[in-house]
């Protein structure tokens, strides 16, 4: 059960942020207003949200999931390698001292980004992207394994991080899409196969007794209600602008 999350507000850099969407620009307002419905759905969660000012410095800084790891008993902050993100970690490992008593972190050479890493029970799954690499993933297994878990890297071959083609929902379920469909690691899951027209909604996040999803993908809220998920939607659209989704605006534990 997750009991905390820390979201950051969109600054009104915002649009000047890292994409690859080609979907145009974000509309600073609307983001807002999706942020903030996004936090009244961790609380309707169950959880005790912390919002941290906007950054202005980095415009890509409401994406927090990619600065840490969060465990029960342990956190890891993450080291960028692109320019633009260098530094977003500093405040919130200064956050997370609140949190946790142990605080690791990943140092050069080693790269990582929190959305390129999946726990799914005991075990961790490390996507090798353009924004993680070997020495990142090293570093995080050596850590990983002194508290007692498991890893296994994976590299990527088409998708930005791990988690845009890949989400764990909990009871040995994943949400799938495109190079995940047939991957050899993960056939000893319940696999829900997502449609190539729905593929932004594999980012699609379980927190305790719900399933946040984005908004306006039918057969994807179908396939989750006949499992019995609860579920949230959540207008996405100008985030998915700036290559995010849920499981980036937040980090919980």
């Amino acid at each position: 059960m997750f009991k905390h999350a820390i979201v950051r507000k969109p600054c009104k850099n915002f649009q000047f942020g890292i994409s690859t969407s080609n979907l145009g620009k974000p509309d600073y307002q609307r983001a807002l207003l999706q942020h903030s419905k996004y936090v009244e759905a961790l609380i309707k969660c169950n959880l005790s949200v912390l919002e941290l000012n906007e950054d202005s410095r980095f415009p890509d800084s409401t994406f927090v999931e990619d600065t840490a790891i969060v465990d029960e008993a342990f956190a890891v902050t993450t080291n960028f390698g692109v320019k633009s993100r260098q530094g977003e970690q500093i405040e919130i490992k200064d956050k997370l001292k609140t949190f946790y008593n142990t605080l690791e972190s990943i140092r050069n050479p080693g790269t990582l980004e929190g959305g390129d890493i999946m726990k799914v029970e005991e075990h961790y799954y490390i996507g090798l992207s353009n924004r993680t690499n070997d020495e990142g993933a090293n570093q995080l297994k050596r850590i990983l394994k002194r508290y007692g878990y498991s890893s296994t890297t994976v590299p990527l071959k088409k998708v930005l991080h791990l988690k845009t083609g890949i989400s764990y929902l909990g009871d040995a379920i994943l949400l799938v899409s495109g190079e995940f469909k047939n991957h050899p690691d993960f056939r000893k899951y319940n696999l829900i196969e997502v449609q190539e027209s729905e593929v932004y909604a594999t980012n699609s996040l379980r927190v305790n007794k719900y399933v946040l999803i984005p908004k306006g993908y039918v057969n994807l809220k179908k396939q989750l209600l006949n499992f019995s998920f609860r579920v949230i939607e959540l207008e996405m659209s100008e985030f998915e602008k700036m290559d995010g989704g849920l499981s980036c605006l937040s980090l919980r534990f």
